[in-house]
């Protein structure tokens, strides 16, 4: 009787996975994706339970997802990553080499940038919060998700500088705040000061605040400092703690807003949010600046991905110029039939 209530209250496997990743201060998006593969992995081999596979298991996992599914190089590494982690932090079983894994292949891709006349079409295609969030995706080099989790005490007005504090890899880093968007942004958040205190009025205005920093200063969800530049408009059910708050604006909605303004400026590229970093980054490197200098404002850990954006410029060393300007004029048009 007392080993059926002992098995009773121990914990599931993805219960167990789950509190390990929060202990561990995994974000909630990589906690959902490495329960998911957990989940796959699980039903791919029918249900088996992980500790009774081991390395031929997870090799034949990994290769069904490069052979039959075809995915990325970064889709199938992010399943390891999840399986790594579930056998060695939460089984606690050390894993031998594991070989005979077909493995995806990731070309090397140039990035897409906008010149400075197609980014600003694109921008004039946006209005409101919209707008001013892809001016300081462009003009700040910021991430998407960096831009929506800002809050109000990350920007600096009187040194011209935003602190990037839930950057890629827990990193912080200083950015620039372009003049131009000082009085607009302060604009901004004087409407978002007025939600707030009307939030605070009813009882509500609270705010996740990461970690452990909620037990250290309880008040600080209420502050005005910890709310975020870009609230929602509505009101939601904290996904871990299943308290009320005012959390940040969905960063679907701004993408889907840049995606229509791209259409309707006519910019043939396949662009994206991310496109105004790439831009950002290659038209300083075009505008003479420090390839170390743009490495620190994008909050790169390796010089080597800074590179990335050399690809546009055509002084690599010395000036190119295509063998094609030394051979005579240019080719007629011949306009298509009617």
């Amino acid at each position: 009787m007392a080993a059926a209530v002992a098995s009773e209250k121990k914990p599931k496997l993805l219960d167990r996975v789950r509190s390990d990743l929060r202990v561990r201060r995994y974000s909630i998006r990589t906690e959902k994706a490495y329960i998911d593969w957990i989940r796959r992995f699980i039903f791919f081999h029918a249900k088996r339970h992980p500790n009774e596979m081991g390395e031929r298991e997870i090799s034949v996992f990994l290769t069904h997802l490069a052979v039959n599914r075809k995915v990325a190089a970064s889709t199938q590494n992010q399943a390891f990553c999840a399986l790594l982690f579930l056998y060695v932090q939460v089984l606690q079983r050390k894993l031998d080499f594991i070989d005979d894994v077909a493995r995806g292949k990731r070309p090397a891709k140039i990035p897409v940038v906008f010149t400075p006349e197609e980014a600003r079409a694109v921008l004039d295609q946006l209005v409101g919060e919209y707008r001013l969030m892809s001016e300081l995706l462009y003009g700040s080099g910021l991430r998407l998700m960096e831009c929506v989790r800002l809050r109000v005490k990350d920007i600096d007005f009187g040194y011209g500088h935003i602190t990037v504090r839930d950057g890629k890899g827990l990193r912080e880093r200083v950015t620039l705040l372009p003049e131009r968007l000082r009085r607009p942004l302060q604009l901004h958040l004087e409407r978002v000061k007025e939600l707030h205190l009307r939030d605070t009025a009813k009882g509500g205005s609270r705010v996740y605040l990461p970690f452990a920093l909620r037990r250290k200063y309880p008040n600080a969800t209420r502050s005005w400092a910890w709310q975020y530049v870009f609230p929602a408009a509505k009101v939601s059910t904290d996904p871990r703690s299943n308290e009320i708050r005012r959390h940040h604006i969905g960063e679907k909605n701004l993408q889907n807003a840049v995606k229509l303004a791209i259409r309707r400026a006519g910019v043939a590229k396949t662009a994206s949010c991310h496109t105004f970093r790439h831009s950002f980054a290659t038209q300083l490197l075009e505008n003479g600046y420090d390839i170390r200098t743009v490495q620190e404002l994008l909050g790169h850990k390796d010089v080597s991905t800074t590179m990335i954006y050399t690809h546009v410029l055509n002084k690599p060393g010395l000036a190119i110029r295509s063998p094609s300007m030394r051979n005579g004029p240019a080719a007629t048009i011949v306009p298509f039939p009617s």
